[in-house]
Parts: structure tokens; sequence; C-alpha cells
């Protein structure tokens, strides 16, 4: 019996994708988040947070992405997509998500403070899978990095 060749678009490849983007973010001085879409192993969006650019609270890299995929796709709803994000979503990029009822999210790090797990655990579409946790290390390293050096601006 042949061994599979191991997929080079998984997880981690999209979610290292994500991490770029949010790399992205923190050579623009915004909060280091990142976001990809992906639909069938193909990247239809990516974004990262542009708040202080945009001058608007909501400009989350989620919010970004998903109107960039939605734009793509010609519809409203991402069925059949995954979100890799960087960061786990806050509330309103969770309701963004869930209306537009993306198959998946993959997230990195958990967010203590503003993450939808501290306030609802039924927010997301229903049929939306959930993950967490992967790269987590590597998208707090970048968060923290940014919120050590800006600790006097924000």
């Amino acid at each position: 019996m042949q061994d599979q060749p191991l997929d080079p678009f998984n997880d981690e490849y999209f979610m290292r994708q994500a991490l770029r983007q949010a790399e992205m973010a923190f050579a623009a001085d915004e909060v280091p988040v990142g976001c990809v879409i992906v639909l069938d192993k193909r990247i239809i969006a990516r974004a990262h947070n542009l708040t202080e650019k945009l001058h608007d609270v909501t400009a989350h890299a989620e919010m970004q992405a998903i109107t960039s995929a939605a734009e793509f796709l010609g519809a409203k709803y991402l069925k059949k997509c995954t979100v890799y994000i960087t960061l786990e979503p806050c509330v309103m990029c969770a309701g963004a998500l869930a209306w537009s009822q993306v198959d998946r999210i993959v997230y990195g790090a958990t967010d203590e403070k503003r993450g939808v797990s501290n306030v609802s655990k039924n927010i997301f579409h229903p049929k939306t899978v959930v993950e967490g946790g992967l790269l987590a290390e590597e998208s707090t390293k970048l968060l923290q990095e940014f919120f050590s050096k800006n600790a006097n601006r924000i």
C-alpha cells in the first residue's frame, strides 16, 4: 500500500497565511490580527486589522475578510468556507461570522478579555464548527510584542 502524500494546503498552512496578515498589521501599527477565508483549499480573501488607518472601530480583520469574500463570491453567505483568524473573534466579528454562515472557524490565540467565548457559547451558526488554539503561541507572541511596544499609547 502506498502512503498518501501530505496535503501542503492544510490548516497550519492557512493559519500561517493569516499570521502573515497579522504581521502586516503589526508593521502598519495596527493590532496584529490577520484573517484568511478559504474555499476548496483556495484563499478567496485576506485581511488584517485596519481600525487605525480607516479610523473605524469595525475594521477588524474578520470584517474586512468577510466583505472581501462575499464580493468575490457574489453572495452574502460564505457556506463551505473556512475562516482562519489569528485571534479568537470578538462578539462583533462572531456575530458577522454567524450571519455569514461559514462552515468552519479556526483561530489561534484565545482573547481572554474580549473573545466571544467569554460572552456566549452559542453565537455562531448552529452548523459552524469552531476550533481554537492553532499556532496560538505564534499569534500570542506577536500580540504581546505589539502591546509591549505600544504600552504608552494604548
